[in-house]
């Protein structure tokens, strides 16, 4: 039972990481494509939001929950899917870490301009072009987690 409530609780966690950041990353980049500050202002609010509900949250979860698999399940730290896990995920996490950064600036210059009744500076799309190239490594560095996860390959 506490195998099955940890495992229940490592899989709630990852999916909850996941849906957050796709889910978070796609209104994000519909409300930048509007070019309508107030519009953007408001998504990003939202979206440094969850990050910090879910996102922080699941963070801190996921390693926690599967560390404590691995260690219920006597399975070596050493096995070559665990450490690739562990890899992806701190990869993933170095690029999180900045991705929250630039959505707070990001928000806030478009807070600023909606004010100002202005377009969205010049330095809101040179964050917004560093968010994707940031997110796009995390996001396939999760997919590949998930798969690990899943398949334990050996």
């Amino acid at each position: 039972m506490e195998y099955i409530m940890a495992k229940w609780l490592h899989i709630l966690s990852s999916t909850l990481l996941f849906g957050t950041g796709i889910g978070t990353a796609y209104y994000m980049i519909c409300a930048s494509r509007t070019r309508n500050p107030p519009i953007v202002a408001a998504v990003g609010k939202n979206v440094v939001t969850a990050d910090w509900l879910f996102t922080a949250t699941t963070i801190v979860i996921q390693p926690l929950t599967g560390f404590y698999l691995v260690f219920l399940a006597d399975i070596p730290l050493t096995a070559r899917w665990i450490s690739w896990s562990i890899g992806l995920y701190v990869i993933a996490g170095a690029c999180w870490i900045p991705v929250v950064w630039l959505q707070i600036r990001m928000q806030r210059l478009a807070a600023e301009a909606s004010d100002r009744k202005s377009h969205l500076p010049d330095l809101y799309w040179r964050y917004f072009r560093l968010w994707i190239a940031l997110g796009i490594p995390a996001f396939f560095a999760l997919v590949v987690v998930f798969y690990l996860m899943v398949a334990k390959p050996v």
